[in-house]
């Protein structure tokens, strides 16, 4: 089976509240012992974790995967500062706070660019039970066909608009010829739907994120487990520095074999051997009793 994007799954399309509009999410049906709050990347969506969805819920737990603020249907003011990793790790702060009313624990984690508003989350102040950095970095993106496709892209989405911009993006990094034509279609919506203020501030934010690994290894230590995550071929962030990362946290590295930037859509159930059985050793500890090994 080739999984994706539109991968079948069980979830139900809903809308959550948020400080700007209303935040697009995918949430599965049945209540579970924790929820797992999922954030997509740069140019990402909730859909990034459609094949995830069903087996994280066949765990016993309930799995949100959204939009955030300007990412496809979920809508943004026209401020590209609102879209740095900080001030989207408030708009996740207020997520997990809304996620664990019903007094379940809450599992976070950020793929790419969500794992930096992920991490910023934390920084702020979410009371979350566990923290999973998937295929992100220490600080901002290194130079690379990823970088290169943001810095030609925003001229043309400034001047030009987004169908311009995403015809570059995807000369670039080469990937369209080998997908089918539904999803193409599928990445093209999902980008000309997106805010370009959001494009262009997560941009920044992706050029010009600070190292934060030290504050939040401070802010992690002895309360709250974290787990990174890396494909064995991702060229975003290297594997040795997302590696280097989880040394710097005090926190477990996982490589997912056979899976590139996005283990999420590249071999799901490799991720989910990794993920379900971490997160279920942390719901099995006592509150405030975490370690890292």
């Amino acid at each position: 089976m080739i999984f994706s994007q539109l991968t079948p799954h069980s979830a139900e399309r809903i809308d959550l509240p948020g400080p700007y509009s209303r935040i697009a999410a995918l949430r599965t049906t049945a209540a579970g012992k924790a929820t797992v709050l999922l954030v997509p990347g740069y140019t990402g969506s909730k859909e990034d974790f459609a094949p995830l969805l069903d087996g994280i819920a066949d765990a016993g737990l309930r799995a949100v995967a959204v939009d955030l603020p300007g990412q496809f249907e979920s809508p943004g003011p026209p401020d590209e500062s609102v879209y740095l990793p900080a001030a989207l790790g408030a708009v996740v702060v207020e997520l997990v706070e809304l996620l664990a009313v019903e007094g379940n624990p809450v599992l976070l984690l950020g793929h790419s660019f969500g794992g930096l508003v992920a991490r910023a989350a934390v920084l702020a102040g979410a009371e979350v039970r566990g923290l999973t950095l998937l295929g992100s970095g220490p600080g901002a993106l290194p130079e690379g066909s990823r970088r290169k496709a943001l810095d030609l892209g925003e001229p043309l989405l400034r001047e030009q608009g987004l169908t311009a911009a995403y015809a570059v993006r995807e000369r670039v990094t080469a990937r369209s010829s080998a997908l089918s034509a539904e999803l193409n279609d599928f990445h093209r919506q999902r980008f000309t739907s997106s805010s370009p203020f959001a494009l262009l501030g997560m941009a920044e934010g992706l050029r010009r994120e600070p190292d934060r690994v030290d504050a939040l290894a401070e802010r992690l230590s002895g309360r709250t487990p974290a787990l990174v995550v890396a494909g064995e071929w991702d060229d975003a962030w290297s594997v040795p520095s997302q590696r280097d990362m989880a040394a710097r946290l005090g926190a477990p590295f996982a490589l997912v074999g056979g899976a590139g930037h996005s283990p999420n859509t590249e071999n799901p159930a490799g991720l989910l051997d990794v993920l379900l059985p971490t997160w279920l050793s942390w719901l099995d500890r006592e509150q405030g009793g975490f370690t890292t090994e």
